[in-house]
Parts: C-alpha cells; structure tokens; sequence
C-alpha cells in the first residue's frame, strides 16, 4: 500500500488513512468509500450484497468528481448528491433490487477566503471532529431513534439498545428526493476529521473513539486501530472508517504534530 498525502487548492497537507471491512457476520461489504484530492466520504449501502454494494460505490463514485473543481460550493455537492441519488435509485427500480445508501463526509474548499470543510451528510454514517483534545459529531443521524432523542422519548443509553435504532429516515436511493445536511466548517491547522459508517459507532463508544484519536498520530494506524476494536466488539455490521489530518499543529492534546503519512487499506483481516 502507498501512502497518500493530498495537497488542495494551496490550503493545506492533508494526510489520510482509510480502511474497511466486512465484519464478522457479514457474507459481503456494502459499505464504499472515497479518499483523495480533497474529496472524503463514507457510504453504506442497503439492499443486499449486491445492489447495496452497488448503491454505495455509485454514490462515491459521483461524489469523488468534485475534487476536479477548483472551489466546489455548496450547490455543486447538492447537485452531486441529487445526481447520486437519481442513480441509486436507477438501480433500486431493477427488478428485485432495492437499493439506497447513506453519504457522509466532507471537500476541502476556500469559503470567504478561508481554507474549509464543506461538509455533507445524508443518513446515519458520521463525520466527527477531533480538534484541541476534544472529539465533536459534526453530522445529525438522519434516523427514528435520533428524532426520538431529541424528542427526550429515550436517553442516549436506551438508544444504543433500540430495537429499531437502524431505521433511517433519509437515504439516497428512495422514493423522495431527500435534503441533504451541507455546510462551512472552517479548518483548523493540527486537527482530525473521522467519517465513519455504523458499523463503528454501533460497536465502538465515544470515549474510546476520543482515545485512539487522541493517542494513535498516524490517520492509517488510527483507523486500523478502530476498525479492530469494532471487530473485536462484535462486528455486526459493515465497518468503513476514514481518517484525515490536516498538517500544521497539534491537534491531539498531547503535544503530537499530527501524523506522517497516511494510506488507503482496503482490507483489514480480522
């Protein structure tokens, strides 16, 4: 594997890691993912082994053009995700074939003149921030039990344990068009960006996820590193995780200068 380092439009060095895996009770992966010039995103796809792999490699697929702009903008990711979703569900009207998948993730921009995040989520796959030694979810679970907590109908602790805590309520591929959650996020030297699908973060909590980010500085490592604690929990499910650092400080809370060198593993064994 080679690593991968992605300089934008001058903005920054950003250094990745990326790894995903079937899980330990999946026959397949349906999960996809992107990484590169500037561009992040993780999809999990539904529908069985083959559409929902299908769903989710063609909306990365999609997604990935926009590192050709030289400054995307919002309305350029809301017509790519609009475009994606209109080719999900070409494959969910095949016969036989429901299909749909989550996005999330972010491109690397200049917004008013300052290097940014522009960050998108549709579904309940997550992009996290980890920046200053404090790990923040930046995307909202498009989901029943997420509008149940924020309802105060369950505790947090109840909807790690909800039956139908996998019921989404947006998704590309569906018969509505869905809206997509998109914004600026301003970019810090020295932080760390995590796109996962759910298969981390049903298995893995928040405080471990804050401690392999926190101490692990290579964005490879630290994503191998999650990925096997998620298997080692179980591995119920599909399980993406991306990485990526942007150079310029620390970021950590430990004095660490962020990592060397990322790269992209597609296979981790479990």
């Amino acid at each position: 594997m080679s690593d991968r380092v992605d300089v934008m439009h001058a903005v920054s060095t950003l250094r990745w890691g990326a790894t995903t895996h079937a899980g330990r009770r999946r026959s397949a992966n349906e999960d996809s993912f992107h990484a590169a010039r500037g561009v992040y995103f993780v999809a999990d796809g539904m529908g069985g082994h083959e559409a929902g792999a299908r769903a989710s490699a063609t909306a990365v697929a999609i997604l990935c053009a926009l590192g050709e702009s030289e400054n995307a903008t919002s309305d350029d990711v809301r017509a790519a995700v609009s475009d994606a979703h209109r080719a999900v569900s070409r494959i969910a009207t095949r016969p036989g074939k429901g299909a749909g998948t989550t996005l999330s993730g972010a491109v690397v921009v200049q917004h008013d003149g300052v290097p940014s995040w522009l960050v998108t989520n549709v579904g309940d796959s997550r992009t996290y921030r980890f920046v200053d030694g404090v790990l923040t979810q930046l995307t909202v679970d498009h989901s029943l039990v997420q509008e149940l907590l924020a309802d105060g109908a369950v505790t947090a602790e109840e909807a790690r344990t909800y039956a139908r805590r996998h019921v989404i309520t947006r998704a590309l591929g569906g018969l509505v068009e869905p809206e997509v959650d998109c914004w600026y996020l301003p970019m810090v030297p020295g932080e760390r960006l995590l796109i996962c699908s759910d298969g981390l973060t049903d298995e893995v909590s928040p405080g471990c996820i804050d401690e392999v980010l926190r101490t692990q500085p290579h964005p490879q490592l630290a994503a191998d590193q999650l990925v096997n604690y998620a298997l080692l929990a179980g591995g119920r499910d599909n399980i993406t995780v991306v990485v990526v650092d942007v150079d310029g400080g620390p970021s950590r809370g430990t004095g660490e200068h962020g990592s060397r060198f990322g790269r992209h593993s597609s296979v981790l064994s479990a």
